[in-house]
C-alpha cells in the first residue's frame, strides 16, 4: 500500500524525535520516509538501527530512505567471478582496514561517469568521519604499489555492516576491497547492508529482499555481540 501520509519533518534540535515507521515510506521515489533533522552521532546511529539512511542533494534538505526491497549481501553467499578470481591469485593489491578512512570518503564523493558520488556533500564526509572517530564507521582500502587504487566504507553495528559507498581507480580494486570485506563473516557478521540494487554489487551476490524481512534481520544481528573496533590497530 502507498503511504498516504505527508513527508515528516524532523526537528533539527530534537535528536530524541522519532523516525516515522518504515512502513510509511513513499513508494515513488522508492523509499523517501522523513526531510530535515541533523546528521548528529545520535540521530545516524537510530537511523540505521532502523533500516533508515540519509541520502541527499547540496540543493535538498536532508532525506531519509528506507526502500523496499533491501539490497543485502549474505557473506555466505559471496560471487567472485573468475576474473575477480584470478586478480586474487595474482595479489595486485593490498589490502588494509581502517587506513585511510578521509581519503576513502572523498574519493567516493568525486564525480563519476555515471553521476554517482556527488551526493556526499561536505556535511555527510564530516558526519561520517566523525562516525570513524567514534569507532562506528570503517573503511577497507585497496593499494597498489603504495597509492590508493579503490575502497569502501560504511557502519558496523552488532553483526551488520551497512556499506555506503566505494570507489575504484583501478580495475578490480573495488570488488577486492568488497571481498575482503564478506570475509567479516569470520568476525561473527551475518549481513551486509547494500542500500540499493546495483548490476555492480549484484555480480557479487547482492540479493534484493523484502524490507520486512531486513528489519527482521536488524532486530536479530543488530545487537548481537562481534568484533568492534578498531578493525586495524595501525591508523593512518
Amino acid at each position: 500500500m502507498v503511504a498516504s501520509n505527508p513527508l515528516q519533518w524532523l526537528d533539527p534540535y530534537d535528536v530524541e524525535a522519532p523516525f516515522p515507521d518504515v512502513e510509511l515510506a513513499m513508494r515513488e521515489p522508492d523509499g523517501l520516509l522523513a526531510v530535515g533533522g541533523d546528521l548528529s552521532l545520535a540521530r545516524l546511529l537510530r537511523a540505521y538501527r532502523q533500516g533508515i539512511f540519509p541520502w541527499y542533494s547540496d540543493a535538498q534538505p536532508i532525506l531519509w530512505w528506507s526502500p523496499d526491497p533491501r539490497s543485502v549481501l549474505y557473506p555466505e553467499r559471496l560471487r567472485i567471478s573468475r576474473s575477480l578470481r584470478k586478480s586474487l591469485r595474482r595479489n595486485i593489491y593490498t589490502v588494509t582496514t581502517d587506513r585511510a578512512f578521509r581519503r576513502v570518503i572523498a574519493h567516493c564523493a568525486e564525480p563519476r561517469a555515471d553521476g554517482l558520488g556527488t551526493w556526499l556533500s561536505h556535511d555527510m564526509i564530516e558526519a561520517y568521519c566523525r562516525l570513524h572517530e567514534s569507532g562506528h564507521a570503517h573503511s577497507i582500502e585497496s593499494w597498489h604499489q603504495g597509492e590508493l587504487a579503490g575502497g569502501l566504507y560504511g557502519l558496523a553495528m552488532g553483526r551488520v555492516f551497512f556499506g555506503e559507498s566505494m570507489f575504484s581507480r583501478r580495475s578490480d580494486a573495488s570488488k577486492v576491497a568488497f571481498v575482503h570485506l564478506a570475509q567479516l563473516r569470520k568476525w561473527g557478521y551475518a549481513l551486509i547492508d547494500c542500500q540499493v540494487a546495483s548490476e555492480h554489487l549484484a555480480s557479487l551476490g547482492a540479493e534484493n529482499i523484502p524490507r520486512r524481512r531486513f528489519i527482521a534481520d536488524l532486530n536479530r544481528w543488530c545487537d548481537a555481540p562481534t568484533r568492534w573496533s578498531p578493525w586495524d590497530s595501525d591508523h593512518e
